[in-house]
């Protein structure tokens, strides 16, 4: 097997040493989005030889073909853009819910590109699916970059009572504005904005205490937006879950599949699944281990011999002992989605950049 350092052209930091082929897609589609134009790949062989090239970003775009292609905009998507657009003039703020395990990958970037001055919050929502370790890292990344970020579990209520607070924080330059005039000070309204199957449902059925929203495990169940009064001086406005048109980055599209973002229908959920499996072992390998008791050691083979063993360990079995392929993708997708391999975050702190917001 042989070992890989990336990095950009012209530098002598590695990003990252990676062992597999798929690893190397996936660093390479990052680093395509990053727009550099070369890259160095220096591949480490067992012979401890060694050697290095230059790759062309078109050299990179065919490895990146690799990877799935992941897409999901269905109609009533572009129907929900309208109805943010329409409705975002009439808010104070906005909190816009993301996935603790992906909290870039989670974002929409026309969000982004429609919220501008508006006043924003960052909840990253699950945080009990997440690592905690890096689920620190990422709310003080935010926060260093100017964008005020909680850490949230809308099941059980954690991290509820700060976001509250911080929603009020960001509506008293417009109570300020109003007392300045000798106005009435109305209800701060804010807007929850987020992708599919983030907790927005969740979320909201906390905030108001019963089951105001329709509660649902997959996505696009949020059709229309709905106004709700949470108490005397706060009023929320849900929005259906939107994705964006086209994921630039193909490992985007990979992480919202295996988070559940994505309808399971529209991918092929087998590869996707190698593929995690493939990310899991290199890693949270320990983890892998002591949720299927397989140990560390014989996860150092190919994906597909992975998925086989899980099979086999869970009685995924067809007559004759044959692996039900079916039974084991959803078994290996509703463990990772649920929690059941631990807290796992999978993506990495961008170096360098800024929010943006």
């Amino acid at each position: 097997m042989a070992n890989f350092y990336l990095r950009h052209y012209n530098s002598a930091k590695n990003f990252c040493l990676v062992e597999t082929l798929t690893e190397v897609v996936l660093l390479l589609a990052k680093l395509k989005q990053r727009r550099y134009n070369r890259i160095n790949v220096i591949s480490v062989h067992n012979d401890y030889k060694a050697k290095e090239c230059i790759i062309s970003m078109q050299d990179a775009d065919n490895i990146i073909k690799q990877i799935p292609v992941i897409q999901w905009f269905p109609g009533h998507m572009q129907k929900t853009r309208k109805l943010i657009q329409e409705n975002l003039k009439l808010v104070d703020v906005v909190v816009e819910l993301v996935d603790a395990r992906v909290p870039v990958s989670s974002r929409n970037p026309w969000f982004q590109e429609i919220l501008k001055s508006k006043p924003h919050i960052i909840a990253l929502n699950k945080a009990d699916l997440a690592d905690s370790r890096q689920l620190k890292a990422w709310i003080k990344w935010f926060k260093d970059n100017g964008t005020p970020a909680v850490s949230l579990n809308s099941v059980t209520g954690q991290g509820i009572r700060e976001l509250v607070q911080l929603t009020a924080n960001a509506s008293k330059k417009k109570d300020a504005m109003y007392e300045k005039k000798g106005a009435f000070v109305r209800a701060t309204r804010a807007m929850i904005l987020g992708i599919p199957n983030v907790g927005k449902s969740s979320l909201i059925n906390r905030l108001a205490g019963k089951a105001r929203a329709k509660v649902e495990n997959r996505p696009g169940v949020t059709r229309d937006k709905q106004w709700i009064r949470l108490r005397k001086d706060l009023d929320l406005l849900d929005t259906p879950g939107v994705l964006w048109p086209k994921f630039e980055d193909p490992s985007v599209g990979l992480k919202l599949a295996w988070i559940g973002s994505i309808n399971d229908d529209v991918y092929d959920t087998e590869s996707a699944v190698l593929i995690l499996l493939e990310w899991l072992r290199n890693n949270y390998k320990i983890a892998l281990s002591k949720r299927y008791n397989i140990e560390a050691d014989e996860l150092d083979c190919s994906p597909m011999e992975i998925f086989e063993k899980i099979g086999k360990k869970r009685g995924c079995l067809l007559k004759g002992g044959v692996i039900d392929t079916e039974k084991t993708m959803n078994h290996i997708l509703s463990d990772f989605r649920q929690g059941n391999l631990g807290g796992i975050t999978l993506d990495e702190i961008p170096e360098g950049e800024t929010d943006g917001l």
